[in-house]
């Protein structure tokens, strides 16, 4: 199987929103599509499954045009998309029974889903207990929880689940950790480690650069509609050098960095992160240190983070 995404557009009147966004995924793994608030990412994911009409372009599954009707695919939705004055679990079993999962194995799927993501609770009404673990006479079943009724991170868990259900071969995420405290952060990363182990498509759409770099091997970032940077992340990263220089010493030597005319990002009292042109550069600089009989307790050089890419190709987004 593969995903191709060509020549993807979209224009509101004389506004460009997406233009012309091509990528591919070959073989199973995490893509990322990156970019400032406004950039086109959800628009982009939703012309891809026929949500939303297109310009121009195609979508290839499998060398035939993506749909959803014939494609097993799983979306979460950066918005909220559950009804919240009915139950959490008529709405699972109506959104299984839209991707023809019979009635009986959507509910079996929605009670192992309901564990992972520990959210029975919310599913399966519990009568009260008293101190001694036993039921209470004449206690009431609690009744079924609606989704008005859940925090955004558990409405969030129930929307991971409509998106797992299907058990798809292609699974979007527009934002997957949005709202997600740490011990709900992690959950959500064991699943997506699954999703990836089982040889699944997954493409993500994320502001926590940190997640993208830990999970994705290609990437597009978009900057005002338009792709200003595409490929391997390690192969971009590595097209960069290491240029980030962390150093610390036992003295100051800020006066030092100046006079060298390297770049100092930032000094905590004798810790210094300094931007350099690469090896050479920071070598020279470690043979001066040592020439001046400075002591040297860290001296680390570093590609770019995903952060700092991001920062440089799309951080002007905000200037206009």
């Amino acid at each position: 199987m593969s995903l191709v995404v060509k020549n993807l557009s979209k224009k509101y009147g004389e506004k460009t929103v997406v233009e012309n966004l091509n990528f591919e995924m070959k073989e199973p793994g995490v893509f990322a599509l990156l970019g400032t608030n406004g950039a086109g990412k959800t628009t982009s994911i939703r012309m891809m499954l026929n949500m939303l009409s297109r310009d121009t372009g195609e979508v290839l599954w499998n060398g035939a045009p993506l749909d959803t009707a014939t494609c097993n695919v799983g979306y979460l939705a950066e918005e909220r998309g559950l009804y919240p004055k009915y139950t959490l679990m008529d709405q699972l079993i109506y959104f299984a029974g839209l991707r023809g999962i019979p009635r009986a194995e959507a509910k079996k799927r929605i009670r192992y889903w309901s564990e992972r993501l520990e959210v029975e609770e919310y599913l399966y009404p519990q009568t009260p207990k008293s101190e001694d673990g036993k039921k209470k006479k004449g206690g009431k079943v609690q009744a079924p929880k609606k989704a008005d009724q859940l925090s955004k991170g558990n409405q969030q868990k129930i929307q991971f689940m409509t998106a797992l259900l299907p058990d798809p071969d292609l699974l979007i995420l527009d934002e997957p950790l949005s709202g997600l405290d740490p011990v709900n952060t992690d959950l959500f990363k064991d699943i997506i480690r699954d999703e990836i182990a089982k040889g699944k498509y997954l493409i993500m759409s994320s502001h926590q650069m940190a997640t993208v770099e830990e999970f994705c091997t290609d990437i597009i970032i978009l900057n005002r509609s338009r792709t200003v940077l595409s490929g391997h992340l390690n192969d971009i990263k590595k097209s960069y050098g290491r240029i980030n220089l962390m150093l610390k010493t036992e003295t100051d030597v800020t006066d030092l960095i100046r006079r060298e005319g390297l770049m100092l990002v930032s000094a905590k009292e004798t810790e210094y992160q300094i931007k350099v042109s690469g090896d050479e550069q920071a070598n020279r600089f470690l043979k001066l240190l040592i020439e001046n009989g400075i002591t040297v307790v860290t001296f680390s050089l570093r590609e770019p983070s995903l952060h700092e890419i991001f920062v440089e190709k799309a951080g002007d987004a905000h200037e206009a």
